[in-house]
């Protein structure tokens, strides 16, 4: 098993929020794929941002995160607002709430492999 930050983009802040999510690998994530793997980590609490998630969706493509440009970059914009607007829906727990949650040892995990 690969650690989660030798994903190209990802280094130890992320790693510790895809840990969150469940996910105990790189391999996990490839096999969940950008858009379901960002999703897992949302679904903790954590603050959405934009270019975490397009360093990621690079990443799993072996880029940098820096060529996501133009048409690609907008695509990915939408991608990511689609994806934080279903989390929302779902009942994904506020970042305040999720770290309560993880200091009284109630934190969620979703892909353990």
């Amino acid at each position: 098993m690969r650690a989660i930050s030798t994903i190209p983009n990802l280094g130890p802040a992320s790693e510790a929020d895809y840990l969150r999510a469940g996910f105990a690998s790189a391999e996990a994530i490839e096999a969940a794929g950008a858009d379901a793997a960002y999703t897992a980590v949302l679904r903790t609490g954590i603050r959405p941002h934009f270019i975490g998630y397009y360093a990621l969706v690079m990443g799993l493509q072996g880029r940098p995160w820096h060529d996501c440009r133009g048409a690609e970059k907008a695509a990915l914009r939408r991608r990511f607002d689609a994806l934080k607007d279903a989390a929302v829906r779902e009942g994904a727990p506020s970042a305040a709430l999720a770290a309560h949650l993880d200091e009284i040892g109630l934190s969620r995990s979703v892909h353990a492999s």
